[in-house]
């Protein structure tokens, strides 16, 4: 298994990204090997500073960054010898199994769509974030970012993409997926909401458990919680500011520290012809290694090639 990293993705690269990828190989099979796609000269050296043994990592040369402020697709499109630009470009031509990167996520979103492209069928792939259930485990809500306005069929195909992800790698049988709403009846939210529960209510394609409430989203009700990107995005921010306020007031509590991104490393896109992970922004070493660990699961998991499958 080779997993491509964009060295120079993210605001404290390269040196989280490389060590990242240090503290990864120490927890993953020794038939992984992870390509560092980045400027070789610093590479090598934080590589010798930290004494890691190069034997498992290859070295993709370039200095051409898409930076974060850019915009993705001008930049996805001036810049084909960029970090983002190679390692797409090698997940095509099956070069790596899989792409990691916590640089410019509009750019890593446009490399998807533009180069392995979306699963035939799928209309609009997605963006998930984990949601730490207060009884154990987690749930996912999608879309979070990537589709701000959806229609009741884009809606639908969320709850079958969610369902999918949450089987395969977390490992949770016929999950329950939520339709997040204003209310539990399901003459109940906007136009939207009301034709998409229409449509989700008798599906055969997932386990439809109903509206999901804002006061549910913790509460293990559902395993998968569907909404527009606008709605999950919001839903997302405000749960990394709450986390980030205990912080501040220095409150530890088992329960909420499982908010901490750090933990999950970042989120797969999900109906696209191949395994991108988008990390964090702000990722520090830890979150990078279980964004490269989260990759090498859903490689093992051929979660994308069962995605293909559900929409044959």
């Amino acid at each position: 298994m080779k997993i491509g990293l964009d060295i120079h993705g993210g605001d404290f690269a390269p040196e989280a990204t490389t060590r990242g990828a240090i503290l990864a190989l120490e927890e993953l099979p020794s038939e992984v090997r992870l390509v560092l796609i980045g400027d070789q000269e610093k590479i090598n050296a934080i590589l010798k500073e930290e004494g890691a043994d190069t034997s498992r990592f290859d070295i993709v040369h370039t200095m051409d960054v898409i930076e974060m402020g850019e915009h993705p697709t001008k930049a996805f499109t001036k810049k084909p010898r960029s970090t983002i630009g190679i390692g797409f470009g090698m997940l095509k031509e099956n070069q790596i199994d899989a792409f990691a990167s916590a640089g410019n996520t509009g750019a890593m979103l446009v490399g998807g769509m533009y180069t392995v492209r979306a699963v035939s069928g799928v209309i609009r792939p997605s963006i998930t974030s984990i949601l730490p259930k207060e009884n154990g485990g987690v749930s996912i809500i999608l879309d979070v970012g990537f589709n701000a306005d959806c229609k009741p069929d884009v809606l639908y195909q969320f709850g079958i993409l969610g369902s999918l992800y949450v089987e395969h790698i977390y490992g949770v049988k016929n999950p329950k997926v939520g339709l997040l709403n204003i209310g539990e009846e399901e003459e109940k939210g906007n136009l939207l909401s009301q034709a998409a529960h229409e449509m989700m209510k008798d599906s055969k394609d997932f386990n439809f458990c109903g509206n999901i409430e804002g006061r549910d989203l913790f509460s293990g009700k559902a395993d998968v919680i569907v909404c527009d990107g606008f709605t999950g995005n919001v839903v997302l921010k405000e749960a990394e500011t709450f986390y980030s306020l205990i912080k501040k007031r220095n409150i530890s509590d088992e329960y909420f520290d499982r908010f901490n991104y750090e933990l999950y490393g970042g989120s797969p896109v999900l109906g696209i012809n191949g395994n991108v992970i988008i990390g964090h922004g702000i990722s520090n070493p830890k979150a990078i290694k279980n964004m490269i660990k989260l990759a090498a699961e859903v490689v093992e998991a051929k979660l994308s090639e069962k995605i293909q499958k559900a929409f044959v």
